[in-house]
């Protein structure tokens, strides 16, 4: 396994975790508890966010181009029902 694979397995995994941790927080009712899983999960989307860079500056991830205008009002608009 390549050093990629092996940051790119992480960058999903943590994108799956950041997912269970807002499962976790949109049913929790105890607040002390909530906020102990949201410091987890920002910890884990800091870190998927250092990854990342680190991943994108040694070309192992490449991000898509910019939207055009059209296409972002088209999205937009899709949601706006």
């Amino acid at each position: 396994m390549t050093e990629k694979d092996m940051v790119n397995d992480v960058l999903t995994q943590l994108k799956s975790s950041l997912t269970g941790y807002q499962n976790v927080i949109s049913e929790a009712c105890n607040q002390q508890f909530r906020q102990e899983i949201k410091t987890m999960r920002d910890n884990c989307e800091k870190f998927h966010y250092d990854l990342y860079n680190i991943a994108e500056q040694k070309g192992y991830y490449q991000p898509a181009g910019p939207a055009n205008q059209s296409e972002v009002q088209r999205i937009k608009n899709s949601f706006v029902s």
